[in-house]
């Protein structure tokens, strides 16, 4: 793919420069061999969401916007992190994703270079997760005015019949199933920005989750609550879940996967890493189990990619003075607190 742009300029942004800037680097990336006019809209065939005789019977709708700082971090970039945020927000709802939009908004000066890998690994992520970009649209704006890039998209997902998920369905005797190591992307972005090399070994969990949630539902057909661990991480989801289930939540401090790359850069910044933000783990509230059964979940889940170390760490109880508490390793319950602001700007 030949591109002419070397750096993206405020003519970029309408007439026969925004006609430069969508034929060099955007559409080729985003909708390779497209030959259809581009339209206003997409138009959507319902049997293309709805095929015949499916157990589809319900859609799920997602809008988000990424401002994240470097556009560039270990283990991804703005694209994938924007492409992963909407499938895993629709995948929460136990949705499969099917349609994307994306729509840029470029600040003059962005590395042409940079701009193309960037959508390069929107795509790349989109299409793994078998999720179309539809439609879109780009903006061009005064140096100073974008960071570099912002990215907004909206996702369309259908949900198969019999998944009926909400925040507000945990219940007393239910199990708390966390999906692999926290913290991973928070603290690859903290390195990143601010030249940690003690956290330098961080690599960002940024990843699509609907995959590993189809697989969950294999594995144990009935869950109440998905959330995925983003902004204010773990801690968050958690008080998010008791508030709207009316319910208090205890955890446990020793079944909590925590990496070690997180642990030491958490202990030396004194950070709790139930507070930094994932991107590519998920929370799920289980009806109560056996001993056994719990063991077989854990067992079949570990086998899946980036699932190795995901746990039960702990169970939902009737509703106490505190939403959220955690056993430490010591012996003792503290409450755990949703996190008063971002601990990390621009996280994504």
């Amino acid at each position: 793919m030949l591109s002419f742009i070397e750096q993206i300029k405020l003519s970029h942004g309408s007439g026969r420069g925004l006609d430069n800037l969508l034929e060099e680097i955007v559409l080729p990336i985003l909708f390779p061999g497209n030959t259809e006019p581009m339209e206003d809209a997409y138009l959507i065939e319902k049997q293309s969401l709805f095929p015949v005789k499916t157990p589809y019977k319900k859609l799920a709708f997602t809008t988000d916007s990424f401002v994240v700082q470097p556009l560039e971090f270990p283990g991804g970039n703005i694209g994938k992190l924007a492409a992963c945020g909407t499938i895993n927000d629709l995948a929460m709802m136990g949705a499969s994703p099917k349609l994307m939009s994306v729509s840029l908004i470029i600040e003059e000066g962005l590395s042409a270079s940079l701009l193309q890998k960037i959508l390069k690994s929107l795509y790349e992520t989109c299409q793994a997760a078998g999720i179309k970009i539809a439609c879109g649209d780009t903006k061009v704006v005064d140096k100073g005015k974008a960071d570099g890039l912002f990215i907004n998209t909206a996702g369309i997902g259908v949900v198969p019949k019999g998944r009926n998920l909400s925040v507000s369905f945990a219940k007393p005797g239910d199990l708390v199933f966390l999906s692999g190591g926290i913290g991973l992307h928070g603290i690859a972005i903290l390195a990143a920005r601010k030249n940690l090399h003690f956290a330098s070994q961080a690599i960002s969990d940024c990843n699509p989750l609907n995959g590993l949630v189809d697989a969950l539902f294999s594995i144990t057909p009935e869950i109440h609550t998905l959330r995925d661990c983003t902004r204010g991480g773990c801690a968050a989801v958690l008080n998010e879940i008791s508030k709207a289930s009316d319910v208090s939540i205890l955890i446990n401090q020793e079944d909590i996967p925590v990496p070690e790359v997180v642990q030491g850069a958490c202990s030396f910044l004194g950070m709790d890493p139930l507070s930094i933000a994932c991107e590519g783990r998920f929370i799920a509230i289980l009806p109560k189990k056996s001993p056994s059964e719990t063991k077989s979940i854990l067992e079949s889940f570990r086998k899946l990619p980036h699932a190795h170390d995901a746990a039960i760490i702990g169970h939902v109880v009737e509703k106490q003075s505190f939403p959220v508490m955690i056993q430490t390793n010591i012996g003792g319950i503290r409450m755990v607190e949703t996190p008063p602001g971002e601990l990390l700007p621009r996280i994504c």
